[in-house]
């Protein structure tokens, strides 16, 4: 995929709600009620994860996960890393 420019990122920025650049990278933190409840959400976002082939990384704190999406290969932000936040935003 090729790699969005900065007008393109943030257009899509615009469209989802809590992610925020940072460098070549969008990231989102989610706050939930406990630890059991942000390990599940961790586990809820592993299968589409896989089915598109796009990974976040991921920072757990107590009842905080932090995600972070970036095209590693791409070296920056594709129209992957918007279509996989979407997917999350919506767990």
């Amino acid at each position: 995929m090729a790699l969005l420019n900065d007008s393109e990122i943030q257009n899509q920025l615009k469209e989802l709600s809590g992610w925020e650049l940072h460098g070549k990278e969008i990231q989102r933190t989610f706050t939930f009620e406990n630890f059991v409840k942000a390990i599940d959400f961790v586990n809820r976002l592993v299968e589409p994860a896989e089915q598109a082939g796009h990974h976040p990384d991921l920072s757990v704190s107590y009842n905080k996960v932090t995600v972070s999406l970036t095209s590693h290969d791409a070296g920056g932000l594709t129209e992957a890393d918007f279509e996989m936040a979407q997917t999350i935003s919506k767990l």
